[in-house]
């Protein structure tokens, strides 16, 4: 063990013995050192990096990563989190040890995952590189904070793509009575997109409503759970955030309407599922009643971000209309402020109102 030369090609080489991670020794070989001095100086480094590094190869961690992290989760961040971390990341990475990605080989990954498309043959988009991204810091950073692994590289690295999306697509009030015109005639379409437009529920909320969430004395929504399809099964659990849980009161009409939905259903309990329709189907049809109804296409999803600025609209503030939509901070709801820049011209039109009543003689 230790340094060496090769005869035959006059080029040195380092043999030298470690533990890893748990304690089993190990053995590293490194060759093509030009000078003894160099073969030397890299056998420092390895040996003083080894001295309390974690050596475990990338995908055999995020194993280790899953078990930790799973149970503390929703099933449905779980599900997506090892999605990305199985198709994005673990390819790319697979068995190298995890201590030996450094920062220049995440941003190696970076480029590729900036390169890529994709089924549809489009690129990622800027707030899907972000969020892969993010998955590769996190497996990284539990390394670093339970493991012993000493440099955090995707931090080092630097973030890819970005947060927020350019544009958030929404319906006017005009486009969804369009919509809702086109859709009107199937009851099993037609009023779960009601509540998801007039609401801003959730799409996993929404699914989970039951009758005895619906008090129409109150002409309120109880939101306390939350539905998702995992492994081909529906999972009901806890909604996305503590804040979620809420009371959402109904516009009267859609009050009358839900009134009239209900009595079409023969004998329900109150714990009975209020909706039986898929997030599939809403996302097929949303897509065809767009197209029948000549208005722009949207997601699903996005009929709460048209709520949301439908009450901007209105002239609510961030801090009435976070607790109503089940946001976390009023931050989350202060995104949506870009959507309506003719508020700008009148507010400068009020300000000049009360410019010209004022006298400055």
């Amino acid at each position: 063990m230790g340094v060496l030369r090769d005869k035959n090609t006059g080029t040195w080489s380092v043999q030298v013995c470690f533990a890893d991670w748990q304690g089993n020794r190990q053995r590293k070989h490194k060759r093509g050192f030009g000078t003894k001095r160099e073969a030397q100086a890299w056998e420092r480094e390895f040996l003083l990096q080894k001295s309390d590094d974690l050596d475990m190869a990338f995908d055999r961690f995020c194993e280790v990563y899953k078990e930790d992290r799973k149970p503390r989760l929703r099933a449905s961040t779980w599900e997506t989190k090892e999605h990305m971390l199985r198709t994005k990341v673990i390819p790319y990475f697979g068995n190298t040890p995890i201590c030996d990605i450094d920062a220049k080989a995440v941003i190696r990954w970076q480029n590729k995952m900036i390169d890529s498309c994709g089924k549809n043959g489009e690129k990622y988009s800027p707030t899907y590189l972000k969020a892969i991204h993010n998955q590769l810091t996190a497996v990284f950073t539990h390394a670093t904070k339970f493991y012993g692994l000493k440099v955090n590289p995707a931090s080092r690295a630097g973030s890819m793509g970005k947060k927020n999306a350019d544009e958030m697509k929404f319906w006017t009030r005009d486009e969804y009575a369009c919509f809702a015109r086109s859709v009107i005639e199937d009851p099993r379409l037609y009023y779960p997109f009601e509540v998801l437009y007039w609401c801003g529920l959730r799409l996993g909320e929404m699914l989970a409503l039951t009758h005895g969430d619906i008090d129409f004395a109150k002409k309120t929504i109880r939101v306390n759970k939350s539905l998702q399809r995992i492994g081909g099964k529906d999972i009901i659990g806890d909604p996305k955030t503590t804040k979620s849980k809420r009371i959402v009161t109904m516009p009267d009409n859609l009050c009358v309407e839900l009134k009239q939905y209900m009595a079409l259903i023969y004998n329900a309990k109150p714990e009975d599922r209020l909706f039986h329709v898929s997030k599939s189907n809403l996302n097929t049809q949303i897509k065809k009643h767009a197209d029948l109804a000549g208005i722009k296409q949207i997601r699903v999803h996005d009929l709460r971000h048209s709520h949301i600025s439908l009450l901007i609209e209105l002239g609510f503030s961030p801090v009435a209309i976070a607790p109503r939509v089940g946001h976390e901070s009023i931050e989350i709801t202060l995104r949506y402020a870009h959507l309506f820049p003719t508020r700008q011209q009148e507010m400068a039109a009020k300000l000049s109102s009360q410019m010209s009543e004022d006298c400055y003689e």
